[in-house]
Formats: structure tokens, C-alpha cells, sequence
């Protein structure tokens, strides 16, 4: 039997075309095609009831305004179940959920006069350092107040902070420009592996300077994370992972099933399904550990799935907002499964099947 087969599209693109009919009719081959099948596992397969989707997030993919058009939808229509992000998209994302823009510039600008007019550069976007100062602000009187007293998991600093600006929202009427306030009305809990890699970090490190109480407790995101995985599979469920890009968000959102095999000795073989959006290269040690097939190796992902996972190498920029119009073109929305109120749920369940190894 020879290998599997098909011709390649010679259909031409149209006047009016559905972003459906571009993607599955002319991304034939390469990276086109790879973002296709992409596409089409996260619509047909990652979007049924059974499955959990997690979302990891790195890069500048919010100060580039992506929150509010791709990832605030993606979240309310139910296609994205939980998050892990660096801190800095959060972060940015404060400035949209107060009301406050960013700029666009050319990459022929000199730094020096950014710097002088008081203008912090993201490679083609700029923000002005009031922006940043008034988000500052915001941080720091949240993260004094008793609401955020004691140790507490970067998904309930998330939770806290999205319900304060959701309630900005409403009062403004400023729209649904916010991922923080949109994943609060969701109950979609977010997590940042790295907690002090951001200017919520460096805040939160001046609270603690000040001796106010608040503290990060890094184990309860390892466990409430490992527990929603094992949540997710009562019952036959599964588990799938979109990741855009790489770093700390890429390992966390993986390292969950090496964490309840090798440390907790609890059988579960793996993540069912697994889509990467990336422009990093394995030989360079940027995509150690992130491939499928090395993911593998390390029980990231289920050894039958693996002539189903997909990587696409491409900017996520690009990437991101054709998967969104494509599910909502194709899937338009699902149940959302609101795991935030869950955690204690999952956390109960992750000590029972802890309790139960052998010794």
C-alpha cells in the first residue's frame, strides 16, 4: 500500500471567498497547508464537547491588539477552556481594559527621539509612558487591597483583576477590548508560569517590599493545572493544546502530563491533541522539548496521537487571526466549560489519585 495521497488544488481564488473556502481549498502544501490542517483539528476536533483546550500564549501578540480582536472572542464563544501566558501580554492588556491606546509606527523610527518624547517601543508599536504609569497605578492599589491578601495562584490574581476591569467596562461602555475582563465573565482561568518576568511581577515584588501580604504561590498553579487535566479525562474526556509561539507558557501548558506521571506516579499517557504555531527552530534549542515528536519522549502527548499533531511554522500575527475567523465561520461557538469555579473540584481530585499510588 503506498503512501497516503491527494492531488493538489488547482481551484482559483474567487471574488468574495469565505475564509473557510481560502484555507481548505488554496492552502495546499507547506505551511499553508499545515496551518489548514491546524485549523481544521482545532474546528472538527478540538471543538467537540469531550475535549478541554488549553492556550499558551507568548510574544507581543496583545500590545498588537490580538486580545481584543482574536483572543476576546475565541474565549466567549467557548473555544478556549483555560490559558497560560507571559505576564507582559497580561500586563498590556490592563492598557486596552482602562481605555488607553496604543500606536502603530515604522520600523525606520529613531529610538532616540522615542526616548525623548517619552515613548516605549515594541518593535512597530508604541506606548506612552503615561499609559504605563496609569497601569502601574491600577496594579499596585489592587494588589494592597484585602481582597488580594495572602498567597495566592496567578489564576486567582487573574480572576481578581478581570473582574475589576470587567466592572470598568460596564461602566465606561469601553466594549469587550479586554482578554483579563472577558476570561473573568467566562470563569476561563489564566496562569503565568513566570509571575515576576512583568511589570505585574516587579509590582507585586514592591508590595512585598512594602511588607503588604500579598505572595504568589507558583505550586498551586503546578497542581491546579495538573488537576484540571485529570478533571478533563473523568469519563473519557480529553485534553488538547493550541501554543503560539514558545517559552515558559509552551513548557507549563506541557509539563502538566510529566508532572502527573513521573512525580505524582498517576497514569495519564498524555495531551490527546496538540497544535503549535511557531517560528522557532528544534536544531537551536528554541523548540527543545516542543516538537511533537520529542514531546513524546517525554509523555507531553499520547503516542497514538502523534500522526495527528500539527506545527506549523509561521508568525502567529498571522496565524491567529485566520484560525479565529475560521472557527467562527466553520464552528461558531461551543459550550464553554467555566473550569475557574472548578479548581477546588479538580484540586480534591488531583490529592485522591495522589493518595491512591503505590508506595
Amino acid at each position: 500500500m503506498g503512501a497516503a495521497r491527494e492531488p493538489i488544488s488547482v481551484s482559483q481564488a474567487t471574488e468574495g471567498m469565505s475564509i473557510v473556502s481560502i484555507v481548505d481549498t488554496l492552502f495546499s502544501a507547506f505551511n499553508a497547508a499545515r496551518l489548514r490542517e491546524g485549523a481544521n483539528l482545532w474546528s472538527k476536533v478540538m471543538s467537540r464537547p469531550d475535549v478541554t483546550v488549553g492556550v499558551a500564549l507568548s510574544g507581543a501578540l496583545i500590545p498588537a491588539g490580538l486580545g481584543a480582536s482574536c483572543l476576546v472572542p475565541l474565549i466567549r464563544r467557548g473555544f478556549i477552556d483555560y490559558v497560560t501566558s507571559t505576564g507582559a501580554n497580561l500586563y498590556h492588556d490592563i492598557h486596552f481594559a482602562l481605555g488607553r491606546k496604543l500606536f502603530k509606527t515604522h520600523l525606520g523610527v529613531d529610538d532616540r527621539v522615542l526616548l525623548q518624547d517619552d515613548l516605549f517601543r515594541i518593535y512597530d508599536i508604541v506606548v506612552e509612558n503615561e499609559v504605563l504609569r496609569d497601569t502601574d497605578a491600577f496594579i499596585s492599589e489592587l494588589l494592597v487591597t484585602p481582597e488580594l491578601s495572602g498567597c495566592r495562584s496567578s489564576a486567582e490574581l487573574h480572576y481578581i483583576l478581570g473582574k475589576h476591569l470587567y466592572e470598568k467596562k460596564k461602566e465606561s461602555g469601553i466594549g469587550e477590548i479586554s482578554l483579563l475582563a472577558a476570561a473573568y465573565e467566562m470563569e476561563v482561568p489564566i496562569y503565568a508560569p513566570s509571575p515576576g518576568d512583568s511589570v505585574i511581577g516587579i509590582e507585586a515584588a514592591a508590595v512585598a517590599l512594602d511588607g503588604k501580604s500579598f505572595s504568589w504561590d507558583v505550586n498551586m498553579d503546578v497542581n491546579e493545572m495538573a488537576g484540571l487535566a485529570l478533571l478533563s479525562k473523568q469519563n473519557g474526556g480529553k485534553t488538547g493544546v493550541v501554543i503560539f509561539g514558545g517559552g515558559a507558557p509552551k513548557n507549563f501548558i506541557l509539563q502538566t502530563q510529566c508532572y502527573l506521571q513521573s512525580m505524582l506516579e498517576i497514569d495519564d499517557r498524555g495531551h490527546d491533541y496538540f497544535f503549535q504555531i511557531t517560528d522557532a527552530r528544534a536544531d537551536t534549542g528554541g523548540l527543545s522539548g516542543a516538537t511533537p515528536s520529542e514531546a513524546l519522549t517525554w509523555s507531553k502527548l499520547k503516542s497514538d496521537r502523534l500522526p495527528n499533531a500539527v506545527v506549523c511554522y509561521t508568525d502567529s500575527t498571522i496565524a491567529l487571526p485566520l484560525l479565529t475567523a475560521y472557527l467562527m465561520e466553520s464552528k461558531g461557538s461551543r459550550e464553554p466549560r467555566r473550569l475557574y469555579k472548578r479548581r477546588d473540584e479538580a484540586l480534591s481530585l488531583l490529592k485522591r489519585m495522589r493518595q491512591r499510588k503505590p508506595p
